[in-house]
């Protein structure tokens, strides 16, 4: 993508963000976020592929660094949340560093915990298994944030979380030895508890009044500083600037991956910050259960009866939140202390 492009798409979106800020009603602002996360993960998940699995130069060398991908990408996602805050001249925030922190950690630490759990469980296990995200956002939201919620809240989570699995579920062919708890699972169950403090961090910053892009700038920031060690401790940093230095035709692509990643978390934080973190847990969790069910649209691919009836429990999950699952009572704003 042309550095111009973004360049004009970046404006315009700090156009529309101010749009969106004094106009729209939630249920509009809520099917913008929907479908700005839907375009901007597919595009991130196509670069993305490109980058991992494609070849450079004529020795068919593979880029590996994965820790130095997300680092270049959380310095964009910095820049443009930054960048966003300027032109639209927000104020200054009065969120504690620490939160912003601890969330900026646990971010990292669930990424880093799913992506290692891939050594010893397949793809489509840890996909199933991160489709569980808002189960504990739930949980922790409630344990550590003083979320409370309705029991039909409790029950349309469920059921989206059940339908969602039960959809992406793939059978068996008689090869499986049964089910083992091993390490694979126990850093499936690490990301998500990770995702847990992550939301529940989220809704208290959401309590000091914490605005989107500022909120996406210091969790990045945060994300940013381990990434760093981490690449200054394993040494992966001298490898993949090295790579890169061999095939420069590969930073255009990290940078592009980047601002996919950057737009597309614009409209995650905007989730987070007027929704909650719940409402972006299970935004992000029906996105990949929207687009197999897109591609049986427009393409006419079958779908055997499990992922009819796990449909069939998404969209009643949808319904029950959307009618009848509003939050009783919200976190407690804390508060504000004159110095």
């Amino acid at each position: 993508m042309p550095f111009k492009i973004i360049t004009i798409l970046f404006i315009r979106l700090a156009q529309i963000y101010r749009y969106m800020s004094m106009a729209l009603s939630q249920n509009l602002k809520l099917i913008s976020c929907f479908l700005g996360v839907f375009c901007c993960y597919f595009y991130y998940g196509v670069v993305q592929e490109k980058i991992t699995r494609g070849t450079y130069g004529t020795e068919k060398e593979r880029f590996y660094f994965t820790i130095f991908l997300v680092f270049c990408q959380c310095i964009i996602n910095t820049l443009f949340a930054k960048g966003i805050l300027v032109l639209t001249r927000s104020k200054p925030q009065k969120t504690p560093l620490y939160l912003s922190f601890i969330c900026g950690v646990s971010y990292v630490g669930a990424m880093l915990a799913s992506n290692a759990s891939l050594k010893w469980v397949n793809y489509p296990t840890q996909v199933l298994g991160k489709s569980c995200k808002p189960v504990p956002v739930m949980i922790l939201g409630v344990i550590l944030a003083g979320k409370k919620y309705n029991l039909i809240k409790y029950l349309s989570v469920l059921l989206i979380v059940i339908g969602v699995s039960l959809f992406i579920y793939k059978d068996n062919n008689g090869d499986s030895t049964g089910f083992s708890f091993g390490s694979g699972e126990l850093l499936l169950l690490t990301s998500l508890m990770l995702d847990g403090i992550t939301g529940a961090i989220q809704e208290k910053m959401r309590g000091y009044g914490t605005k989107a892009h500022y909120m996406m700038m210091t969790m990045n920031i945060s994300a940013l500083i381990v990434m760093g060690v981490t690449l200054l401790a394993t040494g992966e940093i001298w490898e993949a600037v090295a790579f890169c230095q061999r095939h420069p035709e590969i930073v255009p692509e990290i940078i592009t991956f980047g601002f996919a990643s950057a737009f597309g978390q614009n409209f995650i934080f905007i989730t987070v910050s007027e929704f909650g973190p719940l409402m972006c847990s299970i935004m992000t969790t029906t996105r990949k259960f929207f687009t197999i069910l897109g591609s049986v649209v427009l393409f006419g691919n079958a779908l055997v009866t499990r992922q009819w009836v796990g449909t069939a429990i998404v969209f009643t999950g949808l319904i029950l939140n959307d009618r009848f699952g509003k939050t009783i009572k919200k976190v407690k704003e804390p508060e504000n202390k004159s110095s």
